[in-house]
């Protein structure tokens, strides 16, 4: 279960750091997520942080489980 959370909490993070890269610079036109999500609307940047912080505490709070 500990390895699950760590790997869902790096692909969060991976999906924000993209779209925070595709916001900042554009690059990752294919590799991001949250561009292609239409009800999100011009709230990508915010989404992307938000991503980037829920994957960090993810990951954090998988290292409370015992396996």
């Amino acid at each position: 279960m500990k390895k699950i959370c760590e790997t869902v909490g790096f692909l969060v993070f991976v999906q924000g750091a993209a779209g925070l890269l595709h916001e900042w610079f554009g690059w990752f036109h294919l590799f991001g997520l949250v561009q292609r999500l239409p009800f999100i609307g011009g709230y990508s940047l915010f989404v992307s942080i938000v991503l980037v912080v829920t994957g960090v505490a993810v990951m954090i709070a998988s290292d409370a489980i015992k396996e």
